[in-house]
Order: structure tokens, then sequence, then C-alpha cells
């Protein structure tokens, strides 16, 4: 079973992989340098068995019988004891082996037919599985005394005691050397890891802050593959907030709204039959005030966890539906807006947003409405999702009242500016999300332009 920790269970892989790399190295190691090092000495021996050839087939005839020198350049082809056996064959015949073969059973794997001249063939006889050998064909033109040329096959083969003891030797220095690069190469992995996994712990760290009230969000300096959690976790953790200051600031309206009925009751407990109509009348005003109160505190409470929202979405169906409210006005809608455009907010909070932005510009304009979208804007050093704007050719609103129709329970006269409804709501709900809301003059239409930061 897998540990919970995401740098021993890297680790622990790390060492599953250095395990099977070190394994295919020394498996890789026997059979590529071992068989190496065996063909590099029969190279040499068959440079040896060459050259005395040569000598011996340039000193004779067709009338002589073919004759090695007594002395070999490699010694051990006269040695007896020897395990170093040198063959030559001529015309399909074996004219000659070294000394080192007498009254031994080995004899010389069948030889190759296929060899072209000065081509050389390595392999492993395994014919007796006790005592393989290693062996090396060559095909060479030589002349003799008469000029005559012909093709001799020459042979060196050798036991693989030599190759097993170097391996022997060579395994025993590469266990040592793999032991201590395998644990040096573990102490810097595991060293990477923690480097690597660092902006993860101190995620949880600043979640901790959060959580003690020291931090609002998370902003500290996190890799860019983090980027993504981060921004989600700051939606998330500015959605909750926007629920608790909701629900803080609906139940002092709540309280508020209640006060006057309840005043108007206490007046009526001393002669309660003279006023049961006042009671009625205040009780069912005071079950409005309730279910008014709650619906804006929530609309649908079991929803807990903010969604994956389109924008453009939510903009088009707006769209659709103010065009039939206003169909005797003829707005000519100008949507400049992506196929698809994804944040993390409340489907509620959005259509309150877009809805009263844009039902304040259609009531407001002469002819024309804008709404367009700009992507990954940066405002007040800060990076935000999208830029929303919406843009009207109607009056706007005049110099002085922008202030105030952004707080909370004011109201500005809606003869003179023609906007102001619901603002204040969008404002709140939009800092309450940590973006930001900025309103002006339209350069391109002349009327107003709300221009909606949104993270």
């Amino acid at each position: 079973m897998f540990p919970k920790s995401i740098t021993l269970r890297l680790f622990l892989s790390e060492c599953l992989v250095l395990i099977a790399f070190f394994a295919l190295v020394v498996l890789t190691f026997d059979y590529v340098v071992v068989e190496g090092l065996a063909k590099d000495r029969l190279q040499d021996f068959m440079m040896s068995l060459e050259k005395d050839t040569q000598e011996t087939v340039a000193k004779s005839n067709n009338a002589n019988k073919f004759k090695m020198p007594e002395f070999y350049r490699e010694g051990r082809f006269g040695d007896a004891n020897a395990d170093l056996y040198g063959f030559i064959i001529h015309d399909n015949k074996e004219i000659w082996y070294s000394p080192s073969v007498a009254g031994k059973d080995q004899r010389q794997v069948k030889p190759p037919n296929d060899l072209s001249v000065n081509e050389s063939l390595f392999l492993k006889d395994i014919t007796n599985k006790t005592k393989p050998r290693y062996v090396l064909y060559k095909r060479v033109s030589l002349k003799n005394a008469d000029n005559q040329e012909g093709d001799y096959l020459l042979t060196v083969s050798e036991g693989d005691l030599f190759a097993s003891t170097q391996l022997k030797k060579l395994n025993e220095s590469l266990k040592e050397s793999m032991t201590v690069l395998g644990l040096a190469l573990l102490v810097i992995r595991f060293l990477v890891l923690r480097s690597g996994l660092k902006p993860l712990r101190s995620i949880v760290v600043d979640l901790a802050a959060i959580d003690e009230g020291k931090k609002e969000l998370l902003n500290g300096q996190y890799p860019t593959e983090l980027q993504g959690i981060v921004s989600n976790l700051n939606a998330f953790i500015s959605h909750e907030r926007v629920r608790l200051e909701r629900h803080r600031n609906n139940l002092a309206d709540l309280a508020h709204s209640l006060k006057t009925p309840l005043a108007i009751l206490r007046g009526c407990t001393e002669n309660f039959a003279d006023h049961k109509a006042t009671v009625n009348e205040q009780i069912t005003r005071m079950d409005d005030i309730i279910t008014y109160q709650l619906q804006r505190a929530s609309a649908k409470v079991e929803h807990t966890v903010i969604k994956h929202i389109d924008v453009c979405t939510v903009i088009e169906k707006i769209h659709t539906s103010l065009s039939k409210v206003y169909l005797d006005k003829a707005i000519q809608f100008d949507i400049s807006v992506p196929e698809h455009c994804f944040i993390y907010c409340e489907e509620g909070d959005l259509y309150e947003i877009v809805g009263n932005l844009m039902d304040n510009a259609c009531k407001w304009c002469h002819q024309r409405v804008k709404v367009s979208i700009e992507l990954s804007p940066r405002k007040d050093r800060r990076n935000y999702s999208l830029l929303l704007h919406i843009e009207d050719d109607g009056v706007g609103i005049p110099v002085g009242k922008f202030n105030q129709i952004l707080k909370r329970g004011t109201r500005v006269d809606e003869n003179i500016h023609g906007h102001g409804i619901g603002v204040s709501v969008v404002n709140e709900i939009i800092k309450m999300l940590g973006g930001k809301l900025d309103g002006g003059r339209s350069a391109a239409l002349g009327g107003m332009h709300w221009r909606i930061y949104l993270p």
C-alpha cells in the first residue's frame, strides 16, 4: 500500500527506477563489456597468427609442405597447456593447428563458408556448455614464393576463463561504484523532491494562515504549474466570504425591516380584539419580509460549491431575454465575445451582475448596446481572468454621481442619469468575489461604459 506522503511516494518510485536501471547496466555490462574484452584479445592473437602465416606462405611454393615456424609471435600457441588454439584452413582442408590443441578433444567449430577476403567473424561457441569458448575467424589472401595467391581461413579460439575472471573483478568494482553512486543519487533526488514540493507546503502554510485570519488570500510566489490551483482556491475563499458577507448584510436588513412590524404588534397586545386585522396584516408583512430576505441571502442554499460557469453562455441568454423585453425599442446589440469563457463563480451572482448592468444599458440607451470580453487583463498590479465591457449610447452618469450609486442603500434620481438600479448590489458582489467595478464615458458610443474585472 502506497504511503500518503507525495514525497515518499515519488522517492520510492525513484528507488525502483534506479534499481531497474542498475540491473540493466549490470546485464548490459556482462554482455557487451565482457564479450568486447574477449573479442579484443582474440583480434590481437589473430594479428600474431596472420603474420606468422604470411611469412610461412611467402617462403613456400606448391611443392613445399606448409610448415609454420617453431616459435610463434604469440607463445601460447606453442604451449600444450595453454587454452589458446589456432587453426588454418586452405582449399577446405585443415593444414595446420597449433600445438596447444594437441592431445585435446577440442577442435574448431565448423568454419563459415561465406566469409569474404579480409572479413572477420566473432562468436561464442557454447557447444560445450560447461566450457564455452570465444572464436574469431578471418579469411585472408596470401601470395607464396611463386607469386600465386591463395585463400586462407584463420581461426583463433580461447576459453572464457580469462573473461570470467575479468568479469568477476569488474563486477566487484561495479557493485561498489554503483552502490556509492546509487546512494548519492537517492540523496540528491530526495533533496530535489523536497525542493520541488516546497511550493505545496507553502500553500498549506498559507491556508493555515488564512484560517487563523492572518491572511486574506493566497498571495505567495507560486510556480506556474500551481497558478490554476491557487486561482481556484482564491476564488473559493472569495466566494465563501461573499456568502458570509451577504448573509450578514441580509440578516441586518431583516432585523431592521422587522423593527416596525414588531413595534406595531407590541402596541396591539393591550387590546388584541380591537386590532386583530392589524395584527394579521403585520404578521403577513413580516412573513413576506422574511421570505424576501432569505431569497436574497441564498437562492439555492444547498449549492455550497462554486461552479465552472461559461460567461459567454450567460451573456447570450441575457441578450436573448432583453431582446424580447425591449422589442419595441429595436436595440442594436453588438455582442463581441469568444465562443467560451469559463470562470469560477456562483451562477446567480453572475446573472445578477451581467443582468443588472445590461438591463440598465438597454433601459437608457438610445439605440445601441455593446458587450465585449477581454481575457487576462491586468489592473492595479493584479491579474484577472477577464474584463467585461458593457457600453451604451445613452446620456451616461452625470459628473460627481458615479461614487454615490456604488454605495449600499444610496440611490440617484433615475430621471437624471438613467442608471443605478441595482448597481450598488452589483458592486458589492463584484468586490466580494475579489473583482473590481469601474465606470465612465464610452469612447465608442458616447454613453455609459461599465468595466467589470473578474478573478
